[in-house]
């Protein structure tokens, strides 16, 4: 049976905000196939993302889901650009999130300034109450304090609230009470309550203050957004929710985002991580480490046997950690626009320090003058005379005036071999951010495929490979908007959890087992809210344990139903020994904290699956390219990415261009397109 005109015309569409430009991927239902679409963010994000799916030749009437990753949230913090906002406290614990844990980013620098908190002193207001270690409620919520400081709230004009108090954990019952003294002060208000229970209920006072006020400023922003983008959908002829990507590497609704608002505070760089692993498993690799070095950074992520790594504490300014879990990402200052510069003792350095899109780097001809990777690379013939489909234009004279001045007159070198020295530079600092990720954590990268995109990550793809005996690169078909990809391929998630301090061979299985259950009964309701079919609903259990006097904790997956944590342990052993080159299997054992991920699997789209051709691609033209491996710069090929089909090879030296990259295939090295378009890098080894 033939599908209607309707039908073929039904696609799914995802959306990556970023501070630049905002990426567009459209998978159509029927077809399988994707096509990609850039368009610049525009100061109100909403314009760009509409602008973004017209470029795509979407009507939203023919959106059958829109799922969308945006950098608003991290944004927000950066700036402070928030509502004001009032944090209540236990008494005592009123500078609890301003003498955070002690430490600092510098260790050494004393004078260094920390950030200050998200909400100064005098918003932070104080009231009688106290629950003990156990839970025990030993002086209740007073009741005439708390009504003075809704009255006080009110009078202020205060759109989002925060309640911290100390070991609500254990005992929740104070901070609700407080919460229905404001909702009963401020009925006709519209203001935004975040209780630290019920956002990150676990021990460590700073970490879930912390976590609580980062929710609780970004609730008015994320929740004004989402709903201003669920509207403007809807009127449309959008008729599903608008799903956003949060730091766990599942979607939410725009209802449950202004409740769990800091979820989207590492929103942009999660998606990066699932597309990743997503481009590894179509080509055949369960271990992947994916590279996405855009123009201003690099984020480094790992995925072992199909599981991407999750952190449990993170921040976007150092000292005030968000503990939602997320994806682990590891991000540096090494870019398109990092720039080369010189120290005090006359050494080559590389970011990271950026040109930005503003004057950007010198090859531009916007006004900057210091040189940049890009410059390098357009120096060695690497990138073409403009990027963007000709949209910007690159001088190849200014690039070389700028490494000539900033670089190769200090070192007394070629401009050339500084351009060379420029990018080793980069891939070292880039080498380094994936060895702390992968041979620190006690992983091989030669058991791991690298993925390379972003603008410029598959430039450098293979020379990184290279330096770290890595086998095979993967090259995305459209590398620049691959992180919009990733938002395409997740599912609604959610993670509950619950402290459970116990030695392990104390703990009572059918207790935990209750616990467990429990917490399913929460995540439940939270995808019911999000008109999640039981059906469509699966739970996995995870157990964080530790050794007994320890602080480190590590997440282990448990069956369902608990009936022994004989299998728990062991594994335990295994992977501490794995992570931190030490293991005692007969050491005692303590269980730190249990969580359930409840995910709602969402409708997915298959990918079209290309048949390979027997065909040999053939070159759009030549450039002179000079590659580490040579030593001097040959004529090699230059064939566009949008002529190789599926079972054509390119053989190196060589380079493949496209609207959003460019991929450089050294000596010696074959690139092979894949029935997903994929293209493999085998990388000779030493």
């Amino acid at each position: 049976m033939t599908q209607t005109t309707e039908e073929n015309r039904k696609v799914r569409v995802a959306c990556d905000v970023g501070g630049t430009f905002t990426d567009i991927c459209v998978l159509s239902e029927a077809t399988g196939l994707m096509h990609v679409a850039k368009v610049p963010t525009t100061p109100d994000p909403i314009d760009g993302v509409l602008a973004g799916i017209e470029a795509g030749g979407v009507d939203l009437n023919d959106l059958l889901l829109f799922k969308h990753g945006t950098t608003l949230a991290t944004n927000a913090l950066i700036t402070r650009r928030f509502p004001p906002a009032v944090m209540v406290t236990t008494k005592g614990f009123r500078d609890t999130i301003e003498i955070r844990r002690g430490n600092r980013d510098d260790l050494w620098d004393t004078y260094k300034e920390m950030a200050k908190p998200y909400i100064r002193r005098r918003d932070r207001l104080v009231v009688t109450e106290r629950v003990d270690y156990s839970g025990a409620i030993v002086a209740p919520l007073d009741e005439a304090e708390a009504a003075e400081l809704a009255r006080v709230i009110k009078k202020r004009g205060v759109k989002t609230v925060a309640i911290c108090f100390a070991n609500a954990f254990m005992n929740p019952a104070n901070e609700r009470r407080m919460r229905d003294v404001l909702a009963e002060a401020l009925p006709d208000a519209t203001i935004s309550i975040s209780i630290s229970s019920d956002i990150m209920p676990e021990i460590f006072e700073h970490e879930r203050f912390s976590t609580t006020v980062a929710n609780a400023v970004l609730a008015p922003v994320v929740g004004g957004y989402a709903s201003r983008l669920q509207a403007r959908m809807k009127d449309g002829g959008y008729k599903e929710d608008v799903l956003l990507l949060h730091s766990g590497g599942g979607v939410m609704t725009a209802k449950m985002a202004e409740q769990y608002a800091a979820r989207l505070a590492a929103s942009g760089i999660a998606a990066g991580a699932i597309a990743s692993r997503f481009v590894a498993e179509q080509a055949g690799f369960k271990n992947s480490i994916g590279l996405d070095m855009g123009g201003t950074s690099t984020d480094v992520s790992l995925c072992d046997d199909g599981q991407i790594q999750i952190t449990k504490e993170w921040f976007v300014e150092y000292g005030y950690p968000i503990c939602f879990p997320s994806i682990e990402v590891l991000t540096i200052g090494a870019g398109g626009g990092s720039l080369a510069w010189m120290d005090a003792a006359n050494s080559l350095r590389n970011g990271p320090q950026s040109a930005g899109s503003t004057p950007g780097p010198a090859c531009y001809g916007r006004g900057g003058e210091n040189p940049t990777n890009c410059d390098a690379n357009v120096v060695l013939g690497r990138l073409s005379a403009s990027l963007a489909g000709g949209k910007v234009s690159l001088d190849e004279g200014l690039a070389t005036e700028a490494i000539r001045k900033g670089v190769a007159e200090p070192l007394d070198m070629s401009v050339e071999d500084a351009a060379l020295a420029i990018l080793r530079v980069a891939n070292a600092n880039m080498a380094d951010a994936v060895r702390l990720l992968s041979i620190r954590r006690g992983y091989d990268p030669r058991d791991f495929a690298l993925v390379a995109f972003g603008g410029a990550g598959p430039l450098h793809g293979a020379a990184l490979a290279k330096d770290l005996s890595i086998p095979v690169v993967l090259v995305p078909p459209n590398p620049g908007v691959t992180s919009a990809l990733g938002c395409l391929l997740v599912d609604i998630q959610h993670d509950v959890s619950q402290m459970y301090l116990s030695k392990a061979a104390d703990v009572n299985v059918a207790d935990l087992e209750e616990t467990f259950r429990q917490l399913e009964i929460e995540g439940r309701a939270r995808l019911v809210t999000e008109g999640v079919a039981p059906e469509n609903m699966v739970f996995q259990r995870k157990i964080d344990m530790r050794y007994l006097g320890q602080w480190r904790a590590l997440s282990i997956n448990i069956s369902t139903p608990v009936t022994s944590l004989d299998e728990a342990i062991a594994y335990f052993h295994e992977e501490h020994g794995r992570e931190h080159n030490y293991s005692r299997p007969g050491a005692p054992v303590e269980i730190y904290r249990v969580s359930v991920i409840a995910t709602g699997v969402t409708p997915k789209a298959k990918f079209a699956d290309f048949e390979p051709v027997d065909a040999e691609p053939t070159p759009v033209a030549t450039r002179r390219v000079r590659f580490d491996e040579l030593p001097e710069a040959v004529d090699a090929p230059v064939y566009d990415r949008a002529e190789l089909k599926a079972g054509m090879k390119v053989a190196g030296p060589a380079v493949i261009d496209q609207l959003d990259s460019t991929v450089l295939v050294p000596p010696g090295v074959t690139a092979a397109v894949d029935r997903s378009l994929t293209l493999v890098m085998r990388i000779p080894q030493a």
